[in-house]
């Protein structure tokens, strides 16, 4: 049994975007350790974390139209108004924006929030600043999705990191996509912002740790008002 066999059975399903990476990890700790035996120990360490990285864990996701689902594993960043994007298309006026932020240590498959149809795909380069900066969503490097949903179309954005530095969507125009379903992936650190129509109403606060395909972040046609957080 190789040695990416023994990972993927050992933990968590490893997502094959991951292998490669590993692997040069792996290979790298043997080279160092040739060097300087104490350098292969560190270097297994990374190889690990490299492992752990890639994770890709199986999910339940809530089945209904009214829920909006986490895109993303990390921690909520940001719940407001604002004007999305110009490459989503979804007009100029403010849309509730809700942010997540993945550290270098949160999976970073990223999932659909809702069901629904992509009518747009829009790759736009960019900086590398820090993903939990406000202007990151204008500056950095992002990849945009538009979803025709139940609700009317919503915007999904993933935006580089200050490490990550490769966004990947193996979504397309015209997919038909369900709720958790995955659809791309961030290496290494990075945000996801969702842009909903008026009707959805946060169902997270700030500082909030989402997991995604299983965290709701808003529902429609909600009667229950503004979501009250409390430190314990």
């Amino acid at each position: 049994m190789s040695l990416l066999d023994t990972i993927r059975n050992t933990f968590v399903p490893i997502h094959k975007e991951g292998y490669r990476f590993i692997a040069i990890f792996f290979v790298v700790s043997v080279v160092l350790g040739m060097l300087w035996e104490p350098l292969f120990w560190v270097g297994l360490i990374l190889t690990a974390w490299c492992a752990y990285f890639f994770r890709d864990p199986v999910r339940v996701t809530p089945d209904s139209d009214d829920l909006v689902i986490s895109p993303a594993d990390g921690r909520v960043s940001s719940v407001q108004m604002m004007v999305p994007p110009a490459d989503l298309n979804l007009g100029t006026d403010p849309m509730l924006r809700i942010s997540v932020f993945m550290n270098v240590f949160n999976c970073h498959v990223n999932r659909a929030p809702m069901t629904g149809r992509i009518t747009g795909i829009s790759y736009r380069e960019g900086s590398f600043l820090n993903a939990e900066l406000d202007k990151a969503s204008d500056e950095n490097e992002r990849n945009g999705l538009t979803i025709q949903t139940a609700h009317g179309e919503i915007g999904v954005v993933q935006i580089a990191g200050l490490v990550a530095r490769r966004i990947l969507c193996w979504a397309r125009p015209l997919d038909q996509i369900a709720a958790g379903e995955r659809f791309g992936l961030i290496r290494f650190g990075s945000r996801l912002d969702v842009y909903l129509p008026a009707g959805a109403e946060p169902r997270v606060i700030v500082g909030q740790i989402a997991v995604a395909g299983e965290t709701v972040i808003a529902e429609f046609g909600s009667n229950k008002g503004p979501l009250i957080g409390r430190r314990g």
